[in-house]
C-alpha cells in the first residue's frame, strides 16, 4: 500500500474566510431572487486557474496554495471548513468521486495525486486524529485535470501532454496515454462504453481512448485556432460537447455508426448578442467586457488581439429544466428541451440543446455586490436542489473564492423574450378556432354562386318579353327542297375523350386508398427506383404528391410540368405552356387541379384530366415572376406571391366548353386582397394549409424575417426578425395527411431552411425556434425539406449528392441516403404510404421505401 500523506486538522472559521453574505440580487428591478452569494473565502495566493469541485452537499477548492478546503453546504459554519493538508506544491486540480458512499475526493499538484475519503477524514478530525489520504501518483508534473471513473476504481490525471490512468486505491499506473501535442486540459470517462475515455487538449483536438489497453480509438482534426478548455459528456444523447478559449462550442455524436461526426458548431458570442437583440436588452457593456481581458505588458499585438476578443468556455455542465415554462404557458411544448450551463470568465449562460440558442445570461458585472466580477475558474452542481444550483468561482485577478446560489427559473423568467409574450397574446393557432369575421377576406362569396346568379338573370330576361329560343332542325319537316337532314357534318364535338377514363381512374384510386399511414414504420431509406424526368439533364425545381398519394407532380427548369405515377412507372402526363422555369407546383384538396407558378410571370391552373390550362393568370397581373402559388382554404382561394406581397385570389374553375365558343374559358378569378410584407424587397417563401380550415399564412422575406398573417382578420399578426442568417428559401409546415392522425398541437410546427444555416423548427404558439437540425450540406443551392405525414421524420436535400432524414426529437440526422448523381434539391413524402421521392439537379427522381 502506498504511503499516506500527513494531514489535517479541523479548524474553526479563521480570518481568511469572511462572514456569510446573505445578499439577494435581482436584475433590472425584478423581485425574484436570482443569485445569492452564500460564502466568500480569501486565499493567501492567487487561485485563478484551477479545477474546482462542487456537489449538492460539498464543494472543494485549493486554499493558500497547498491546502485542500472542503466546505459542507448543509451544516453549521461554526464547524467549517475541513482543511486537508498533504501537498507541498500548489494544488491545481480537484474532483469528487462518482459515488456518494463513500464520497471520495482527489486532489493533484506537481508532487502528489491524493485520494481522500471524506467520511473517514471528518471522523478522524473530530476525534483529534490526523486523517490520512492515499497517494496514488507521485511527481507526474503539473496536473491540470483529474476525473474518477464511473465505479471510482480509476483516476485519470492529465499532466502535460499525457494522461495517466491511476489506481484509485494504491499507487499504480494502469495506463499511460500519449498522443496529444500540447497539454491535456480535460478528460472524461464514457459511462455507457466501458474503458472509453475522451480527452481534449490545447492542441485543439479531441481523442478517444481505450483507457485499459492505452489504444487510441479516434482522433479528431484540428477544430479551431484556440485551445480546447472544457469537456462534457451528454449521457442521454450520447454526445460530447467541448468548448474553446474563443467562445466556440462543438457537439460530436458518440453513437455507434456516426463516426464521431460533428452535430453542430455554436458561436457562443454571437448567440449572446442574438439573445440580447431578441429580448430588446442590448448589452451596452458587451464590448467593454472584452477590453477588460487586455493584459498589460504584452508587446505581441497578436496575443493582445486574441485575448481581447476571447470568451473562454471554462465549464460546461448539465442544467435542470426550469420549472416555470410549461406551467406559465399552459400548453404541451412542441419539443422537450434540455439545457446546459456554460461558464465563462464574464458570466454564466443557459443554452438550449434543441435549438442551440441562449435562453438566459447572468453577467457577473450586472450584480455589483458580487465579490467576483471576472472568473478564472468555475464549477456548477449537476443537479438542482429546490430549484437552486450552486456555483463555485475563483477570481481571475484577486485571491478570492466565492460560492453562489443561483435560481435558473428566476433568471429565465426575468429575461423572457418580448416577442414570446406578444405571440401568446395573439393566440396564434394553425387550426381555425373561431368563426369567420363578417368583414374577413375569407368571407368572400364564391365565384361559382356569383356566376350562376348572373347566368340565371341572363336567361330569364326582362319581364313580358319573348325569350330567345334555339333553332332546331327536324328531319320530318320539308323545307327548301330538303327531304332529309344534311349529310355533311358542319360541327361535331368530340364526346369520346380520354379524360373520361382518367376521371374514372382517379375516382377508383381514391376509393382504393383508404388505409391508414403506418405511424410506427421505419423511415424510407432503401432505394427502389430511379428515373430521368426529362430526356436531357434538367433541374427539377419542385415536386409534390397529390393528397391521395397516387400521383407526383414535378416542375422542371425546362418550362414543363410532369405528373408521374407515385411508383415512378409508366409514361408521365405532360402539361406544357409556360415560357419560363416553373417555380412551384401544388395540388388541390380534391386532387382534380394543379396550380403552377413560373418565371414567365404567369400562374396556370390545370385540370388533371386535361393538358390545357383551365385558368391563366397572365402578365398583366404581375410585374415580376411569381415565386409561389398554392390552393388555400380547401380550394376556395389561390395564394400566390409576387415581389413583396402575396395575393389572395378567388377563382371558379370549369373546363367545360361551349360548342360554338370552344376558345372561351368558363373559369374566372377575382383578386380579393393583396397583403404586403413589411420592410422587404421580395417574398422568398410562402406557406399555408389547404387540407383543413386555417386562417394562418406564413411569409418569409429577403430581409431574413418571417411574418405571420391572420387572414381572418386580414392583417399581419406577428413578425419574427432574423429567422435565419440568410433569407429563408422554404417554409415547410407540418400539414399531416388524410391517412394519419396527429395531436392538434403538432400542426403548429413549421420549419424554415436557408442556405448555410441548416433547418430550424418553430412553434407558432411561442414564435420560438424549438430545434435546429444540422448535418446536411447546403452552401449554394436552395435544398428542399419535407416532413413525413406522421410528423416523426424530416427529410432534407443536400449538395453532397445525398438526402438526409432527421428524427423530430434529434438535432442530428439518423439516415443518410446515398446513390444520387447530383445535388439533391427537392424531397417529398408520400401522404398515404411510407415513400420518399428525391429530385436532383440533373433531373433524376429516386424512390425510397422502408
Amino acid at each position: 500500500m502506498a504511503g499516506s500523506a500527513p494531514v489535517c486538522c479541523l479548524r474553526e472559521i479563521r480570518s481568511i474566510m469572511e462572514s456569510p453574505m446573505d445578499w439577494c440580487f435581482a436584475e433590472e428591478g425584478h423581485s425574484q431572487d436570482i443569485v445569492l452569494e452564500k460564502q466568500v473565502f480569501r486565499s493567501k495566493v492567487l487561485e485563478s486557474h484551477v479545477q474546482l469541485a462542487c456537489s449538492s452537499q460539498y464543494c472543494a477548492f485549493p486554499l493558500n496554495g497547498n491546502e485542500l478546503c472542503i466546505w459542507n453546504i448543509g451544516i453549521n459554519p461554526v464547524h467549517q471548513p475541513l482543511h486537508l493538508i498533504g501537498h507541498h506544491h500548489s494544488i491545481t486540480a480537484v474532483s469528487f468521486g462518482s459515488k456518494m458512499d463513500p464520497l471520495l475526493v482527489c486532489s493533484a499538484s506537481r508532487d502528489y495525486v491524493i485520494v481522500w475519503n471524506l467520511d473517514e477524514c471528518t471522523k478522524k478530525a473530530l476525534q483529534g486524529i490526523t486523517p490520512c489520504g492515499i497517494v496514488i501518483g507521485t511527481l507526474l508534473g503539473i496536473v491540470l485535470y483529474v476525473r474518477f471513473s464511473p465505479d471510482d476504481q480509476m483516476v485519470a490525471a492529465c499532466a502535460g501532454n499525457r494522461i495517466y490512468i491511476l489506481n484509485a486505491k494504491n499507487e499504480a499506473v494502469l495506463a499511460e496515454l500519449e498522443g496529444h501535442l500540447a497539454p491535456v486540459t480535460a478528460a472524461e470517462f464514457c459511462t455507457w462504453e466501458k474503458n472509453m475515455l475522451i480527452s481534449v487538449s490545447e492542441d485543439r483536438s479531441f481523442k478517444v481512448w481505450d483507457c485499459c489497453t492505452g489504444v487510441l480509438i479516434y482522433q479528431s482534426a484540428v477544430l479551431t485556432a484556440f485551445p480546447l478548455l472544457s469537456l462534457f459528456i451528454d449521457e442521454e444523447k450520447k454526445q460530447i460537447i467541448t468548448g474553446c478559449a474563443d467562445g466556440q462550442l462543438w457537439i460530436f455524436s458518440l453513437i455507434s455508426g456516426h463516426n464521431y461526426r460533428c452535430v453542430v458548431h455554436i458561436n457562443v458570442k454571437k448567440e449572446i448578442e442574438r439573445f440580447y437583440s431578441k429580448t430588446g436588452k442590448y448589452l451596452q457593456q458587451f464590448g467593454e467586457i472584452q477590453n477588460n481581458f487586455k493584459l498589460s505588458g504584452i508587446n505581441d499585438t497578436r496575443v493582445e488581439e486574441t485575448v481581447e476578443t476571447s470568451l473562454p468556455i471554462l465549464r460546461i455542465e448539465h442544467c435542470d429544466k426550469p420549472s416555470h415554462t410549461d406551467k406559465e404557458e399552459n400548453f404541451f411544448p412542441a419539443v422537450i428541451a434540455r439545457y446546459l450551463w456554460i461558464g465563462s470568465s464574464t458570466g454564466l449562460f443557459i443554452i438550449n440543446l434543441a435549438n442551440f440558442e441562449i435562453e438566459a445570461a447572468l453577467h457577473y458585472k450586472d450584480y455589483s455586490d458580487l465579490s467576483i466580477q471576472f472568473a478564472g475558474s468555475c464549477v456548477l452542481t449537476r443537479k438542482a436542489v429546490d430549484g437552486k444550483v450552486l456555483c463555485l468561482l475563483t477570481s481571475m485577478f484577486e485571491s478570492v473564492i466565492a460560492l453562489l446560489e443561483i435560481s435558473p427559473t428566476a433568471l429565465m423568467r426575468a429575461q423572457k423574450n418580448e416577442f414570446l409574450s406578444y405571440g401568446k397574446e395573439k393566440c396564434l393557432l394553425v387550426i381555425a378556432s373561431c368563426s369567420l369575421l363578417p368583414n374577413s377576406p375569407l368571407n368572400t362569396e364564391s365565384l361559382k354562386k356569383s356566376s350562376s346568379k348572373l347566368t340565371n338573370k341572363k336567361t330569364l330576361g326582362p319581364k313580358g318579353t319573348m325569350k330567345d329560343q334555339p333553332l332546331v332542325f327536324h328531319n320530318k319537316i320539308k323545307s327548301s327542297g330538303y327531304t332529309s337532314a344534311p349529310q355533311m357534318k358542319m360541327f361535331s364535338p368530340n364526346t369520346k375523350m380520354k379524360k373520361t377514363n382518367k376521371v374514372l381512374e382517379w375516382k377508383n384510386n381514391c376509393k382504393r386508398k383508404n388505409k391508414e399511414y403506418p405511424l410506427e414504420n421505419f423511415p424510407p431509406t432503401k432505394s427502389e427506383r430511379e428515373i430521368s424526368a426529362a430526356g436531357k439533364p434538367t433541374s427539377i425545381s419542385c415536386i409534390q404528391y397529390s393528397g391521395d398519394g397516387e400521383q407526383l407532380a414535378c416542375g422542371l427548369a425546362d418550362k414543363s410540368l410532369l405528373v408521374f405515377n407515385s411508383n415512378l412507372t409508366g409514361t408521365p402526363s405532360v402539361f406544357s405552356g409556360h415560357d419560363g422555369a416553373i417555380n412551384s407546383v401544388g395540388w388541390s384538396h380534391n386532387k382534380k387541379w394543379l396550380v403552377s407558378a413560373s418565371e414567365d410571370k404567369t400562374v396556370r391552373i390545370w385540370s388533371v384530366c386535361n393538358t390545357e390550362p383551365a385558368l391563366l393568370l397572365g402578365r398583366e397581373m404581375f410585374q415580376r415572376s411569381v415565386r409561389f402559388a398554392q390552393f388555400y382554404y380547401i380550394d376556395k382561394f389561390i395564394l400566390l406571391c409576387c415581389g413583396a406581397e402575396f395575393h389572395l385570389v378567388n377563382c371558379y374553375l370549369d373546363i367545360s366548353k361551349d360548342d360554338l365558343k370552344r376558345y372561351k374559358q368558363k373559369s374566372v378569378c377575382n383578386l380579393v386582397q393583396k397583403f404586403p410584407m413589411a420592410s422587404t424587397v421580395e417574398i422568398t417563401s410562402l406557406s399555408a394549409v389547404n387540407d383543413f380550415y386555417s386562417y394562418i399564412v406564413l411569409a418569409a422575406g429577403s430581409n431574413r424575417a418571417l411574418e405571420v398573417f391572420d387572414l381572418n382578420a386580414g392583417c399581419s399578426a406577428a413578425v419574427i426578425p432574423d429567422v435565419q442568417s440568410r433569407s429563408v428559401h422554404q417554409i415547410c409546415q407540418n400539414k399531416g395527411s388524410a391517412f394519419s392522425t396527429q395531436q392538434p398541437e403538432a400542426y403548429n410546427l413549421f420549419m424554415t431552411s436557408a442556405i448555410g444555416d441548416g433547418i430550424k423548427l418553430w412553434d407558432l404558439r411561442t414564435l420560438r425556434c424549438e430545434r435546429r437540425f444540422e448535418g446536411h450540406v447546403n452552401r449554394c443551392h436552395p435544398c428542399g425539406i419535407a416532413v413525413s405525414p406522421c410528423g416523426r421524420f424530416i427529410a432534407s436535400g443536400s449538395e453532397d449528392k445525398c438526402a438526409y432524414i432527421y428524427e423530430m426529437h434529434s438535432s442530428t440526422f439518423s439516415h443518410k441516403l446515398t446513390g444520387h448523381t447530383e445535388s439533391v434539391i427537392n424531397v417529398a413524402f408520400n401522404p398515404s404510404s411510407a415513400q420518399l421521392t428525391t429530385a436532383t439537379l440533373d433531373g433524376k427522381l429516386q424512390l425510397f421505401l422502408p
